[in-house]
């Protein structure tokens, strides 16, 4: 009984550890079957992770970023300090190195050096367009405008579509007064790609030409590409002005105060019509709100002069004017209006010495010599008075209040016939003046009229 009740148990043993054996087989199939379906959805994931090997980077290439990072934060200390040590290590071979650095010498002046820098990156490298353009562009500044022009045509080979070449070609061509292939360049630029710089270059090389009209088309070509740019709305206002077109130069000029308000070429200009028209105070407003903008201006100061010269105030447009002397003192207009001013003053002395500067920097202005021979007549040197005269029909023979003025000294003079035939040249210019509806000075009326008196003259001289 008790080996049956062994066999007995052992037997249920056995089939307890056996069912228990199957258990842990499944249990363990399941998992490795989990584990394989795990394995196999995680599988894609990791050949996402890492596709590929990163690429390599050259030993002296590995700087340039941080060389990059310092450049563009200005920071031109640390960047030569990091080009120094780069150069060391590579043996004056790392090619962004050199060129961050002909980079910064350009930027402080030293366009020799940058040159002599940037021909050393396009010996390492012949492949780049923009080592050769750099070159080009040290050349340019350097006043070598032919050899720029052969390192451009180089560039054209490595990048034959390149608007930047193409205009910077026709900047070159304008300083070596080539203006027909300038204007060829400079519009193979715009048809590759139109920016403002190009109008602008284009358009003064139609002004060096003499084709104000051309340059009027393709500024107004320019203000339709760029409609808020306030410098080009100036520029096109000012040749209006200049043809007489004075309504569309105050248009554009007053829109170009409106997107520049401060814009001192726009207020200068705008006050100069302003002023023309007699409106002095108007003028000086806006004269003094281009005061803040350019205070060291000739021509500012010599408008405020002459505005304070139409209101009267002759010592406040003395002051100005010699303020505005003072910062261009080679501006002939500048002495003319100071001469014209001691002449109104009875300062015929100051008047005379400004007149002469006015002369000597503009000999072929009839008006001056007439000016300086009025004031040489008030200081008694009559007949340097008449030398003056004569220059001055010399030079234009249509103003009638030369021949009037003169015919007053030849009459103080005692040469009665020289004075009548000026006094009859003055009639027979005013006869022809009056049909261009020319407006007579009432005082030339009446100087006229005394002098007739005096001569007993009534009919034309005869030549």
């Amino acid at each position: 009984m008790v080996q049956e009740t062994s066999t007995t148990s052992s037997a249920a043993d056995l089939s307890s550890t056996s069912t228990t054996d199957q258990n842990h087989v499944a249990q363990e199939n399941n998992s490795k079957e989990e584990e394989g379906s795990n394995k196999a959805l995680e599988q894609p994931r990791i050949s996402k992770r890492r596709p590929g090997k990163a690429p390599e980077i050259g030993v002296f290439e590995r700087m340039n970023w941080l060389i990059h990072l310092h450049y563009v934060r200005k920071e031109y200390a640390m960047c030569k300090t990091l080009i120094k040590e780069l150069l060391q290590e590579s043996g004056g071979m790392c090619e962004y190195a050199l060129y961050v650095q002909a980079l910064i010498l350009r930027e402080e002046g030293s366009i020799q050096e940058s040159l002599d820098l940037f021909q050393q990156c396009v010996e390492i490298d012949q492949s780049k367009a923009s080592n050769l353009k750099q070159v080009a562009r040290s050349l340019f500044l350097l006043g070598r405008h032919k050899a720029a022009l052969e390192v451009y045509k180089e560039v054209l080979k490595l990048s034959p579509q390149d608007w930047e070449v193409f205009h910077n070609q026709g900047v070159c061509y304008i300083y070596t007064k080539d203006y027909t292939k300038a204007k060829e360049c400079l519009n193979s630029a715009l048809r590759l790609s139109r920016h403002d710089i190009t109008f602008e270059m284009l358009g003064k090389c139609l002004l060096k030409e003499g084709n104000v009209e051309g340059a009027i088309t393709v500024y107004k070509q320019a203000v339709d590409f760029s409609p808020e740019n306030p410098a080009v709305m100036v520029t096109l206002g000012l040749l209006y002005l200049q043809l007489g077109y004075n309504q569309k130069a105050f248009e554009q000029l007053g829109d170009a105060l409106t997107y520049d308000p401060l814009n001192a070429k726009a207020i200068l200009a705008a006050g100069a019509m302003i002023q023309d028209e007699g409106d002095f105070d108007v003028a000086l407003t806006k004269y003094r709100a281009a005061a803040t903008q350019i205070p060291e201006s000739p021509q500012l100061w010599n408008n405020i002069g002459m505005c304070f010269f139409g209101k009267k105030k002759y010592v406040a447009s003395i002051s100005c004017l010699k303020r505005a002397a003072y910062l261009a003192p080679f501006e002939w207009t500048i002495m003319y209006n100071l001469g014209l001013i001691y002449l109104t003053m009875q300062q015929y002395t100051s008047a005379f010495h400004y007149l002469s500067a006015a002369i000597t920097l503009q000999p072929k202005m009839a008006k001056l010599f007439m000016l300086l021979a009025i004031s040489l007549r008030h200081l008694d040197s009559k007949v340097d008075a008449k030398q003056a005269y004569e220059r001055s029909i010399q030079l234009d023979s249509n103003d009638p209040l030369v021949h009037l003025n003169y015919a007053v000294l030849l009459n103080e003079m005692s040469d009665h016939a020289g004075a009548a035939k000026q006094h009859s040249l003055y009639k027979k210019k005013i006869e022809k003046l009056k049909e261009s509806a020319y407006s007579l000075d009432s005082e030339m009326t009446d100087v006229s009229n005394q002098l007739e008196a005096v001569l007993q003259v009534g009919t034309v001289y005869q030549e």
